[in-house]
């Protein structure tokens, strides 16, 4: 019967893959996984204490429990809790907190906690995640930032009923043929990512984003991010613009959409100078009026209602400016207490770019669409971390964030019971998060959520501050 031997190996049921891996920070390896040898791993590693300076980010964890990424991300990859492509897109969550992009090719983590992190006994190359991303389509990523969406809108991120969206320019150093295009007026031409966000005006916190590609116009983008809103928001809402939006296409969408009312200022046209001029100004306060009217516009398929208002004192030195809505709202609260909350986006972009947002090294939709929105989710967790930080550590940039906390503590790692405990030393008391993290399992027990950690083999977590 000696031809029966290790008949084991070709169980049909057993999960193989090959991937490639840091050894260490110059030794790259290539071996054949499976679940279980993942774990098995990963428990012998758990067994012996590990140090590490990239701890801080295991206070990640238990927001990723609160939020329920972890079953995001499975349903991403279509996997369960013992595989192995859920984890890798686990590290991408977590490389993007780090706001380091091509963290794997220039310096490993290895030996550090950061590929336990991620229930891996190793951290995952280039060559892994780039097959990873590939074979997943961006209907994939917009289902991803929808499902995103919706657990965010249920924790109360979106609940202001004001919206801004916005074209984010990305720069990239790709060597395809495209055509180059200027951020701004003075700016030299160069290639560039052109991408479409909409965040909440009020909390900062992004809802989705599309990217526009050479065969994408502005329109079409945003109508197409209109309609990720709709599938993702449970609410009405009035979303703002800038003066590139108003489009024929853009106003008949939101014209007949009855969720979301726009508001967008228009570029000056000689017709609407003269409509401007011709308006009954009512004076609000010293130096500002303003007025209703209505405009049409080729292509658009109603009467633009415009809000327009007048600056200055002097006749001679009027200046003026309109907005086209759909909202039926007073003029004063549209364009003095709503619009100007537009710019929240900007701040986006300043403080939050960094995690994924900032440069683009591939131009294949499906690796950068996939890759950003799971970035999402390293940004929603870092979002809810930092609302337990006093002032003024909550308003660190990204990087400040990384830098300080996620890779600026000492500590280590050790395994009691079923529970893996993380110590910190010298942890600064003044960020005041202890009392959010000491005996975790209890707390998140008494809200009514599963202590477990499912990627890391069901062991619980708690922290220790000394």
């Amino acid at each position: 019967m000696a031809f029966k031997k290790k008949l084991h190996l070709l169980n049909p049921q057993k999960k193989l893959q090959e991937v490639e891996f840091h050894q260490t920070k110059r030794e790259v390896k290539k071996q054949t996984a499976t679940p279980i040898s993942i774990e098995r791993d990963v428990r012998e590693i758990l067994a012996h204490k590990v140090s590490g300076s990239n701890l801080g980010l295991w206070l990640l964890i238990p927001e990723h429990l609160r939020l329920g990424s972890w079953d995001l991300i499975k349903a991403w990859t279509g996997e369960n809790n013992n595989d192995i492509n859920p984890r890798f897109a686990l590290q991408l969550v977590h490389e993007a907190a780090l706001c380091m992009n091509g963290i794997r090719q220039k310096r490993s983590l290895c030996h550090q906690g950061f590929e336990l992190l991620n229930g891996l006994p190793f951290i995952a190359t280039d060559k892994s995640i780039h097959c990873l991303l590939e074979k997943h389509s961006i209907i994939d990523a917009k289902s991803l930032q929808i499902a995103l969406g919706k657990l965010r809108e249920a924790k109360g991120h979106y609940n202001s009923g004001l919206f801004a969206i916005d074209p984010h320019r990305i720069g990239t150093y790709s060597k395809r043929i495209m055509p180059a295009k200027k951020t701004n007026p003075k700016s030299k031409s160069k290639k560039v990512m052109q991408t479409f966000f909409c965040i909440d005006a009020i909390s900062g916190q992004p809802v989705g984003f599309t990217i526009g590609s050479s065969s994408s116009t502005a329109s079409r983008s945003t109508i197409e991010l209109l309609q990720m809103m709709k599938s993702t928001l449970s609410t009405d809402g009035l979303i703002m613009a800038d003066s590139e939006h108003a489009t024929a296409d853009i106003l008949n969408a939101f014209y007949t959409d009855k969720q979301f009312d726009i508001l967008i200022p228009m570029p000056n046209t000689q017709k609407l100078i003269e409509i401007m001029h011709s308006i009954d100004y009512q004076r609000k306060w010293a130096g500002y009026a303003l007025g209703k009217s209505t405009y049409t516009m080729n292509g658009v398929n109603f009467p633009i209602d415009l809000h327009s208002q007048r600056t200055g004192e002097i006749a001679d030195e009027y200046e003026y400016l309109s907005f086209a809505t759909t909202a039926k709202a007073d003029s004063v609260k549209l364009l003095t207490e709503d619009y100007p909350e537009r710019w929240t986006i900007e701040e986006f972009f300043n403080f939050e770019a960094a995690m994924g947002w900032n440069r683009a090294s591939t131009m294949n939709l499906n690796i950068r669409y996939n890759r950003m929105s799971l970035a999402l989710i390293a940004q929603a967790v870092c979002y809810e971390l930092r609302k337990k930080l006093s002032k003024p550590y909550k308003n660190w940039t990204a990087e400040h964030l990384s830098d300080s906390l996620f890779r600026g503590i000492e500590g280590d790692i050790r395994v009691k019971d079923d529970t893996i405990v993380v110590t910190y030393y010298n942890f600064p008391e003044q960020i005041h998060l202890q009392k959010h993290y000491e005996n975790l399992p209890e707390k998140l027990m008494a809200q009514g959520i599963d202590p477990r950690v499912p990627w890391l083999y069901n062991f619980k977590l708690d922290f220790r501050f000394k």
